[in-house]
């Protein structure tokens, strides 16, 4: 284990190794993928929606994914391999960052119950489910660019320690996002005696250009028949196969509770209308009220921003 930083005995971030049964990722593929990304995500409804969010939708949607090529050169034959990671700690909470994939926080442990408040996926084997084919379930994801999972989720971003004002060592990621053009810049960090874990996210534009992008993190947690989602909202939009956007109330919908992810019948996504609150939450909580809650600054703070809870069974 290779210590990169210590401040007061209590707050570290270290280089460490994670072993893992994993597939191989194989290479690129050479050939171009010049197929449209218009049919993703197309909502049937457009004109039954509110104007801004059908304005939302329609506007600088990503015509293809060059000069990024697919990653479908992978099998299924899990060996054991060794992945990089940065490890974020302090008396209260264990984060583990693969820097390697996307950045991804594949692990967060409170210390104190040693309970994991991530899904934590125990191989890493890839599926087509990204931009790019190459996908992976678990932990937080970030995703900057366009709807669907990003470009660089199977990539390696850049890595560095930069000291914060009180001396606080932060994790910084970066990266070069190639189909918008943008830089994406993670801050992560761990004050001494928090008990939260804190991502800061920067989007830049090097060009005179007006740029449309679309962030949005996911978020996987253990689920059991009792994991609850709370969120400060009364109704959400729908989102199933039928490729249609419908408000529905919260919680009662379809003889269900949908807070409750195990009670429905087949997979589906709610993204809540949250209530106008100073810190936008949701909390995922098992049968005692342990669990994980994620908040974000106030999503009118910035211009052209909607945000929104979801949920995905």
């Amino acid at each position: 284990m290779r210590k990169l930083a210590r401040i007061g005995g209590v707050t570290t971030l270290s280089a460490q190794d994670l072993v893992l049964p994993a597939a191989s990722l194989g290479e690129e593929n050479p050939l171009p993928p010049l197929r449209s990304q218009q049919e993703l995500h197309r909502v049937e409804n457009l004109d039954s929606l509110p104007d801004d969010l059908r304005e939302n939708i329609q506007y600088g949607g990503l015509q293809s994914m060059l000069p990024c090529l697919d990653q479908d050169g992978y099998d299924r034959h899990l060996v054991e391999q060794t992945l990089p990671s940065l490890v974020l700690e302090n008396d209260h909470l264990r984060a583990t960052v693969l820097p390697g994939l996307g950045g991804r926080l594949y692990s967060l442990i409170h210390k104190a119950s040693g309970q994991e408040l991530l899904y934590r996926n125990p191989v890493l084997q890839p599926a087509n489910l990204a931009l790019r084919n190459a996908w992976f379930a678990g932990g937080v994801e970030w995703n900057l660019g366009s709807t669907g999972h990003w470009t660089g989720t199977y990539a390696p971003l850049h890595a560095a320690r930069v000291d914060g004002p009180d001396g606080t060592p932060i994790l910084r990621l970066w990266e070069w996002e190639r189909t918008r053009n943008l830089v994406l810049q993670l801050d992560l960090w761990l004050p001494a005696d928090s008990e939260l874990l804190y991502v800061g996210a920067r989007i830049q534009n090097p060009s005179s250009d007006v740029v449309p992008a679309y962030w949005w993190s996911n978020i996987a947690v253990e689920q059991s028949p009792e994991t609850r989602v709370l969120v400060p909202a009364d109704q959400a939009w729908r989102f199933g196969y039928g490729d249609r956007l419908d408000l529905v109330d919260v919680p009662e919908y379809d003889g269900i509770d949908l807070t409750y992810p195990m009670r429905h019948r087949r997979a589906v996504d709610f993204f809540f209308e949250l209530e106008p609150v100073e810190h936008p939450w949701i909390a995922a909580l098992d049968a005692e009220g342990n669990g994980l809650v994620q908040a974000s600054t106030d999503r009118r703070t910035g211009p052209g921003r909607r945000g929104g809870a979801r949920i995905r069974p």
